[in-house]
């Protein structure tokens, strides 16, 4: 097991040419390779440098560079001009779209007893080790895993494995994997590195995935007056490029604050968030910041659905947002739910769970579709001239009539909680 590289630190700042340069040297070290799957995130990421890196990588290897395939998890696949903008130079013939609801394998079981000891016995199932056809049986030499590791609502810290496992895994591996951290609850498990699902996807690689010739390619990133910069890049092929990646990434990406704010305004590019199953990143990442009956108020321009997917589109219509005990007892008394688990932890995920206020604020859904999933609704017109997202600056703004608001203009970039609430002193 090898750390090909890391390198960075929270001041650190690491050009396109840095990259490349870095890269290199480490697919330099690794023994010829002829048939090189890429495994990058999908536009979501786009912020990531992974299509960079991956774009970088087709520049090294060439037609040898067989297959890429955006993990997308459960997310629609990218149009053309997302490929086109975020995969520079990649020929569109190489790209492979995963389909979480078919085309996946089950190449193993994480033992119940595992889970269960994971999660401090609150869940009690085997959990499905699944992933894509492509990457388990389609013979490559080199599986390139590439994104970023960032704070994360179901794992703690985004990828490395969970691009396998979840990235690319199938619908029973991702119900279960969503609904075991809901139930073990969002707010023990985001900014750590140590998390019941981390602990089982960990499990499932050792047992299962040894002979799978994975490569991790990981970034950290950082923003600087509102402009992505990469502050970390961390190769290998073990846990210790990610356990690296993400001392770095909670340095870069975790703000702690002294106060609660009584006010969260947070926008959403709509070239990145299209539905609430994205855009609700504004609530997990913000929540635990928010003031008891405070208000997060979220500008979506480009909302115009809930579900990634029809189905579960569906089902937080009929269900809604909703607090834990609520889902939770839906799931034992529903046909449906059951079978889509992620949804249900997505609900749970969703629901500020009565303490504060959302107002969501949608280009493209109506009032009644808003309140019908329990946001309150606003108009994104008239938010937007109260709280302009390019005259606000991250942080703290004092508004002209004294209202103050603490403003988040990507709340992909990063997770923000109260000291107190994070269950720091101001000396830890």
């Amino acid at each position: 097991m090898t750390l090909f590289c890391a390198i960075g630190s929270a001041n650190s700042e690491f050009s396109a040419d840095d990259l490349q340069e870095s890269l290199c040297d480490v697919l330099g070290q690794l023994e010829p390779r002829y048939r090189v799957l890429a495994l990058p995130p999908d536009f979501t990421r786009f912020k990531s440098m992974a299509g960079s890196l991956t774009s970088m990588a087709y520049q090294y290897y060439g037609d040898r560079l067989v297959d890429c395939m955006p993990a997308l998890g459960t997310h629609h696949a990218m149009q053309s001009s997302q490929l086109n903008r975020m995969f520079s130079g990649l020929p569109h013939s190489l790209f492979r779209i995963h389909d979480w609801r078919n085309n996946v394998v089950t190449v193993g079981e994480v033992p119940a007893s595992f889970v269960r000891d994971s999660t401090e016995q609150l869940y009690d199932k085997p959990w499905p080790v699944q992933m894509n056809r492509l990457v388990w049986e389609g013979g490559h030499d080199l599986i390139l895993s590439i994104g970023q590791v960032v704070p994360h609502e179901v794992i703690g810290m985004a990828n490395h494995n969970k691009n396998i496992f979840v990235g690319t895994g199938g619908d029973a591996g991702i119900n279960e994997s969503h609904y075991l951290s809901a139930v073990y609850g969002m707010e023990r498990i985001m900014g750590r590195a140590d998390t019941p699902l981390r602990r089982i996807l960990n499990y499932a690689e050792l047992q299962f995935c040894q002979q799978l010739p994975i490569v991790y390619v990981l970034t950290v990133v950082g923003t600087r007056l509102g402009q992505p910069i990469v502050r970390g890049l961390f190769v290998g092929d073990d846990q210790e490029c990610f356990l690296r990646a993400s001392e770095l990434a909670l340095e870069v990406n975790f703000t702690l604050l002294d106060r609660e704010p009584e006010k969260v305004v947070v926008y959403l590019d709509p070239e990145e968030f299209h539905s609430t199953w994205l855009g609700n990143k504004a609530i997990y990442r913000t929540r635990m910041a928010i003031a008891d009956k405070g208000e997060l108020i979220v500008l979506a321009p480009g909302v115009k659905m809930f579900g990634e997917d029809d189905q579960i589109d569906r089902l937080i219509r009929k269900y809604g947002y909703r607090a834990g005990h609520e889902i939770k007892s839906l799931v034992n008394s529903t046909n449906d739910l059951p079978e889509n688990l992620s949804a249900a932890a997505h609900m749970i995920h969703g629901s500020s769970e009565g303490r504060f206020t959302v107002t969501y604020c949608p280009g493209h859904l109506s009032r009644a579709e808003i309140e019908s999933v329990g946001y309150q609704f606003g108009e994104l017109e008239a938010f937007s001239e109260r709280y302009p997202h390019e005259g606000l600056v991250e942080g703290w703004n004092q508004m002209s009539d004294g209202d103050e608001v603490y403003f988040v203009s990507d709340p992909g970039l990063g997770l923000w909680a109260y000291r107190e609430r994070f269950g720091l002193s101001d000396n830890g």
